[in-house]
C-alpha cells in the first residue's frame, strides 16, 4: 500500500504540482477502485465490472464532468480559452474551437473505451485458448494441450500486469485532464 500511495503521489505531483495536491485523495480511490475491479475479473467464474463499456464511460463522463465544473469554478468563463490555442490567428479561431471542442469530448470516450478494451481483450484471448486447450484435453491430445496450458500461464501473469497498469493509466490521464483545473494553457 505504501508503494502505491508514493506511485500516485508522484503521479499527481508531476502532472498538477503542489496545487494538485488536493486531488491525491481522489485518484489515489480512483486507482484502487479499478485496479480491485480489474484484479476481481482474474478471478475463475468473475466478470469484471470495468470490461462493461457503461461503467467505463460513466466513469470517464463523471470525471469530465467534474473537471468541466471545476474549471468554470476556477477560471470562471476564461476556462473557454482551453478551446483557442495560444498565438493562434483569429481567422482560423471557428475551425481551432470546433476541432477543440472535438478533441475535449473525445477525451470521454477515449478514457472509458481504453480501459474496457484492454480489459475484455485480455478476457477474450484467455477464453478463446481455454477453450482449445479443453478440446484439445477432451480429444486425449494430452501432450500437445500442454503448450495451450503454458500460454495461458504466462496470459495470467499479463493480465495480472495489465489490471494494475490500466488503473494506472486511467489515473494518469485523469490527472493530467485535471491539470486543466489548475492552470490553463
Amino acid at each position: 500500500m505504501e508503494l502505491i500511495h508514493l506511485n500516485i503521489r508522484s503521479v499527481v505531483h508531476d502532472n498538477l504540482g503542489k496545487p494538485g495536491q488536493k486531488y491525491f485523495p481522489f485518484v489515489l480511490c480512483i486507482f484502487l477502485f479499478i485496479a480491485m475491479l480489474n484484479i476481481l475479473g482474474l478471478f475463475p467464474y468473475v466478470f469484471s465490472p470495468t470490461a462493461h463499456i457503461v461503467m467505463t464511460f460513466g466513469l470517464s463522463l463523471s470525471i469530465m464532468i467534474a473537471v468541466t465544473l471545476l474549471g468554470f469554478i476556477t477560471f470562471r468563463l476564461n476556462f473557454l480559452s482551453i478551446f483557442t490555442p495560444g498565438g493562434a490567428p483569429l481567422i482560423l479561431a471557428p475551425l481551432l474551437v470546433l476541432i477543440e471542442t472535438v478533441s475535449y469530448i473525445t477525451r470521454v470516450i477515449s478514457l472509458g473505451l481504453r480501459l474496457a478494451a484492454n480489459i475484455s481483450a485480455g478476457h477474450l484471448l484467455f477464453a478463446i485458448l481455454s477453450g482449445f486447450a479443453f478440446n484439445m484435453l477432451s480429444n486425449g491430445l494430452v501432450i500437445l494441450s500442454l503448450f495451450p496450458m503454458l500460454i495461458m500461464v504466462f496470459i495470467t501473469l499479463l493480465e495480472m500486469m495489465v489490471a494494475v497498469i490500466q488503473a494506472y493509466v486511467f489515473c494518469l490521464l485523469t490527472t493530467i485532464y485535471l491539470g486543466d483545473t489548475i492552470a490553463l494553457h
